[in-house]
């Protein structure tokens, strides 16, 4: 007879005790998801570009608010080499790797033939294969420890197109299928990888890019916020860091246990039409 799992295994668990990396995490939604996952007691290992001083700041920022261990690599995700360390730096400095979450990711919009190869091949590099050489060489110790959470920040550009995006479209849309691959060849472990797929989310840099539509068209930010927007998202509302770390967070959960290869939409209903 099967046991009845009771609720009380269901619950969401604290993240004592265990260790986040999470890629391109000194802004935006990976900065999101590194806070979410230091207020559940996760350990963080920081990772992207910027001021020093500014990210000296926000790494003791995150460690005192939430009295966790937190470390910065600057690894650079365009070269295996770098990814791979990274993992490995991470497993030395704070012990483990227990949650992978790939986030980071770069953007370069032209049309297709007039793309250049170099662009084509950083984004590549970037949103695609940095994620395949961090889950190859994080599953090891994951699967010796017998637990371990794979979360890939795709985006609605995973499961649907835009004009002048090819690389970004085909990387995302890369990423929606290793994980699938990944969740797979873990499923009969306490391993899960799956996928966040955001729309549009309010991080510094699409700030810049309403300012810019408001400055170009005269407009106010206001209504060149709605006009971005109204493109794509019913919603009309963005998605905020702090929710797709709030989503991440109970990915980790015991609760998401047999959620697998998922691809999980927070896009105001981009993708419903």
């Amino acid at each position: 007879m099967n046991q009845i799992i009771g609720t009380e295994n269901l619950k969401g668990m604290s993240l004592k005790g265990k260790t986040a990396l999470v890629t391109g995490s000194t802004s935006g939604i990976g900065l999101g998801i590194a806070k979410a996952l230091a207020a559940e007691g996760a350990s963080i290992m920081l990772n992207g570009f910027g001021d020093p001083a500014e990210i000296e700041g926000l790494r003791s920022e995150i460690a005192a608010a939430h009295n966790v261990k937190v470390a910065f690599n600057p690894a650079d995700l365009s070269k295996p080499a770098d990814v791979r360390q990274l993992v490995a730096a991470t497993e030395a400095e704070l012990g483990q790797l227990d949650i992978l979450v790939n986030n980071a990711g770069i953007q370069h919009v032209a049309a297709i033939e007039d793309f250049p190869a170099e662009k084509w091949d950083a984004v590549i590099a970037i949103n695609l294969s940095s994620c395949f050489h961090a889950i190859s060489a994080a599953l090891p110790g994951m699967r010796q420890r017998g637990w371990g959470r794979i979360i890939n920040i795709a985006s609605s550009h995973g499961l649907v197109a835009s004009a002048q995006k090819s690389a970004y479209v085909a990387a995302k849309h890369g990423v929606i299928g290793l994980t699938k691959v990944v969740a797979l060849e873990t499923a009969t472990t306490r391993i899960t990888c799956n996928a966040i797929c955001p729309g549009w989310v309010l991080t510094p840099l699409v700030q810049k890019q309403i300012d810019t539509i408001a400055a170009r068209d005269g407009i106010s930010v206001a209504e060149a916020q709605k006009r971005l927007l109204s493109e794509k998202q019913p919603s009309l509302a963005f998605a905020s860091p702090a929710e797709i770390g709030a989503l991440a967070v109970f990915l980790t959960s015991e609760a998401a246990a047999q959620i697998r290869g998922s691809s999980m939409s927070i896009d105001g209903g981009w993708t419903a039409q």
